[in-house]
């Protein structure tokens, strides 16, 4: 492998290569889709550039939450209940389950795509 590969990105360096925020990037790495290669002294992560490529070029990056709010969603629950059970907003988790799921309107009926 290449040295290119191989140098360390700060957080904001690797989250701009995969297009997120730097708080995504952390609650990636905090729930292991993205692993840090070494803290600093100070406890600052940084991520090895070829591992931040290989996740972009793979494209398997997924909220891990996204399939668990498309089953409670289709169980009944209103996006508002579904979007505060993960502590997103409801546009936020609107976008992820029209992604996932047909959405129902405020009738309780599927819309119209």
């Amino acid at each position: 492998m290449s040295a290119d590969f191989d140098d360390l990105l700060k957080p904001r360096e690797a989250a701009a290569l995969l297009g997120v925020r730097t708080t995504t990037l952390a609650r990636w790495a905090r729930d292991g889709l993205l692993k840090p290669a070494v803290h600093t002294p100070g406890g600052h992560r940084r991520y090895r550039r070829g591992e931040v490529l290989a996740v972009r070029a793979a494209g398997t990056v997924k909220r891990p939450f996204e399939e668990d709010a498309a089953r409670l969603y289709e169980q009944g629950w209103p996006i508002r209940r579904v979007a505060a059970e993960f502590g997103v907003s409801y546009g936020m988790m609107r976008r992820i389950l029209a992604k996932q799921t047909a959405l129902r309107n405020r009738a309780g009926r599927m819309e119209e795509a």
